[in-house]
């Protein structure tokens, strides 16, 4: 069987309480694993019953890094995944696993890449995956890798909230060098394309905009709010900064508690959302600068149970699309008029 370089790694000092054998018998790891997102002790558990083991075939729990930072941070994800990691997880990679033929920065790769990626990851169809960020951020791009593989058919993934918790409460790390996986054949999926909106979609609800018989359908922003009203300029040199028609700011970092990095609890989510004037028995479309942190609303509409999952999906080319495909004629960028002191 083939195999694919990761890492020989170095095990940090594990807590006591982890070194113990565990007393559980043996169960199905759906059932510790019952939402979307999961604390550390769960995967911590999880990960006891049904480690990611070569030997088994057996399905395994697999801790998969996700780390990523915004173009103008000089850090690289694969340079934390070095620094630090859950033991035995993997790294997915967005700036590889992509369309490389689009323009925008993080399209959707084609089925068939995204299937080469998970098989060179050693990876399994039945396998449970717990995408995880980096310990600074929290949540941050996590959420939109394991985005990827809910709408490209790995139905088994969920989100760790958080990787710095999983730190600060002294759960195992590991570092270190190359190690090998073996590269198990993986299905070539279908994209579930009800989830993921298009240029021409998104346009088409713009243009639609407090129009009478509009579906009402809401556009959430995830941008900080300088960047959505105009003040401030994207990251991405020569691309204008605003919002389309009608749509709603909710920077992620609203989201999430401020010191712990992970998402707030689903009452007070359910309050923001309010306050924020969405409507849960309207569609919803997330929203960004490249489709990244749009997903982090999505999963903490998901976490808080606002809405209906049918109706949720997330621009996949987002601002950087947008700005880029709309002419100034059009009047689809929106920039706030300053309020006078």
């Amino acid at each position: 069987m083939a195999t694919a370089a990761i890492f020989r790694s170095t095990r940090a000092s594990l807590p006591r309480h982890l070194l113990q054998t565990s007393k559980f018998p043996k169960m199905d790891v759906r059932r510790n694993l019952s939402s979307y997102l999961v604390t550390p002790k769960e995967l911590a558990d999880a990960l006891q019953k049904s480690p990611p083991s070569v030997i088994s075939t057996d399905p395994r729990v697999v801790p998969l890094c996700a780390s990523w930072f915004m173009p103008n941070d000089s850090r690289t994800g694969i340079e934390a995944f070095h620094e630090k990691r859950i033991p035995k997880a993997r790294f997915f990679d967005l700036d590889k696993v992509k369309d490389k033929h689009s323009p925008y920065p993080h399209m959707l790769p084609s089925p068939k890449k995204f299937a080469e990626a998970m098989s060179s990851l050693g990876i399994r169809k039945d396998d449970t995956v717990v995408v995880y960020d980096h310990h600074d951020v929290g949540i941050f791009s996590a959420p939109r890798v394991g985005w990827t593989l809910k709408v490209l058919g790995h139905s088994k993934v969920h989100v760790l909230n958080n990787f710095k918790l999983w730190v600060d409460e002294g759960y195992p790390t590991e570092s270190g060098n190359l190690f090998t996986v073996e590269c198990n054949p993986y299905p070539i999926p279908q994209l579930d394309e009800t989830k993921v909106a298009s240029f021409e979609e998104v346009r088409e609800v713009a243009e639609d905009c407090n129009k009478e018989g509009a579906e009402g359908i809401q556009i959430l922003d995830a941008r900080p709010n300088a960047r959505f009203t105009g003040e401030a300029p994207e990251p991405r040199p020569g691309l204008s900064s605003g919002h389309m028609p009608g749509a709603i700011s909710l920077p992620f970092s609203e989201v999430l508690d401020p010191t712990t990095k992970t998402l707030l609890p689903k009452d007070q989510l359910r309050k923001l959302f309010e306050k924020k004037g969405i409507d849960p028995s309207k569609p919803i479309i997330s929203s960004c600068g490249t489709g990244v942190t749009a997903v982090v609303i999505d999963a903490a509409l998901e976490h808080a149970g606002y809405g209906s999952p049918e109706t949720r999906k997330v621009y996949d080319g987002s601002w950087t699309e947008w700005a880029q495909r709309v002419e100034p004629s059009d009047n689809l960028i929106i920039k706030d008029t300053p309020k006078e002191t």
